[in-house]
């Protein structure tokens, strides 16, 4: 039941991705990629928001949290995921370990589309 959950929420998620991603936002900005900036900035209140209230305001079974916070939201966007986590380090007062985290991964997530696009305009 807990695959179904999440293959659902994921559905949608991936659904409202596409939505965003072909609504009048795109052409909003000739360079600027707001469709993914908007979905990355809603991604991330949204895990925030229901993290706090799964958790500390209202009492919801197992499959629907993994329907909105692994499926939903992990089909929407991984970016908010990427921000809880470097939440729980503020949070943990690890503030090194925090910017660490989020420069090397903008950074060397960056590096990986380059070699990935160096490597596939070989073939």
């Amino acid at each position: 039941m807990k695959l179904l959950s999440i293959a659902a929420g994921g559905a949608l998620g991936a659904v409202a991705r596409y939505l965003i991603n072909v609504s009048p936002l795109h052409s909003m900005f000739e360079k600027f990629p707001f469709p993914t900036f908007v979905i990355n900035v809603v991604g991330s209140f949204l895990i925030g928001f229901f993290l706090i209230l799964f958790t500390d305001k209202a009492d919801v079974g197992e499959n629907v949290r993994f329907a909105i916070l692994v499926g939903f939201l992990g089909a929407f966007t991984t970016f908010s995921t990427f921000e809880l986590e470097i939440w729980g380090l503020v949070r943990e007062n690890q503030f090194l370990t925090a910017f660490a985290y989020l420069f090397l991964s903008v950074v060397v997530g960056f590096a990986g589309v380059i070699a990935g696009v160096a490597l596939a305009r070989k073939f």
